[in-house]
């Protein structure tokens, strides 16, 4: 049985499905047909975990349908692997899921029982669970079909592609807050840049400990210090996320 349905996955999966007019795939928070021939749907993942890309599948065919899926792996970094689930929308624990052991082959087909009956305008939703090696990065490819329940029809009905960029998302978290100071030391403007944040709190404190000057800093910010008394100060930026950057300030006269 095992080598049939791998069989049957060879056969189909090997050429893209035509889009079809009456079935429309979006990821979930946009409406933009991303099925096949439309688009693709690319992701950066938000860090460096496993996560979830949540599909959702409309059903405009004018009749009730009993779709099931398959997902082939079109090109994949090595070491990474991935599950799925497949459910009506309105199911709270997200439908049948698959572990990465159960879709350990690169062409995957889900198995008849995983089929559900999908009313002319109702939903499904296809939810793939992504999970990178931390140590390899790259840009993986995958294809998901939607196939016909055994019996009621044969080939594919439609697919969606799914490009996850994880170089990008090792970009991302690599890129910490900064912060440049020049000229340092200075005398009557100082230029405080912030890099890799959108908005932070700046300080400016004295040697003493008293703040001589807080401001909400985006970007570059020129700053006044021709009525600072000359000697040591401490620039001192907190960013939304909590992070703590420190940098010494000398002003001379």
């Amino acid at each position: 049985m095992k080598r049939s349905i791998l069989s049957i996955a060879a056969t189909f999966l090997l050429t893209v499905a035509t889009a079809q007019d009456d079935v429309v795939i979006y990821n979930y928070g946009t409406t933009t047909d991303v099925s096949s021939g439309q688009g693709v749907v690319n992701v950066v993942p938000p860090s460096l975990e496993v996560f979830d890309v949540n599909l959702v599948v409309e059903n405009n065919t004018g009749s009730t349908q009993f779709w099931r899926v398959a997902r082939k792996r079109i090109d994949t970094p090595i070491g990474w692997s991935d599950g799925l689930c497949w459910g009506h929308c309105t199911d709270p624990i997200g439908g049948t899921c698959y572990s990465s052991s159960q879709m350990a082959n690169s062409s995957w087909v889900s198995t008849d029982a995983a089929a559900f009956e999908l009313l002319d305008t109702e939903c499904g939703k296809l939810k793939p669970q992504i999970d990178p090696d931390d140590f390899v990065s790259g840009v993986a490819h995958y294809r998901y079909y939607l196939l016909p329940k055994v019996g009621q029809g044969t080939g594919y009905v439609d697919s969606v592609d799914v490009i996850v960029d994880w170089t990008a998302a090792i970009k991302q978290v690599k890129e910490e807050p900064t912060i440049n100071v020049q000229p340092n030391p200075a005398s009557e403007h100082v230029f405080v840049t912030l890099n890799n944040a959108e908005q932070a709190t700046m300080k400016i404190v004295d040697v003493l400990g008293n703040v001589v000057l807080k401001e909400t800093i985006t970007g570059t910010k020129k700053i006044d210090v021709s009525n600072f008394r000359s000697g040591a100060y401490f620039i001192m930026i907190e960013t939304s996320t909590g992070r703590s950057l420190n940098r010494k300030l000398i002003v001379r006269h």
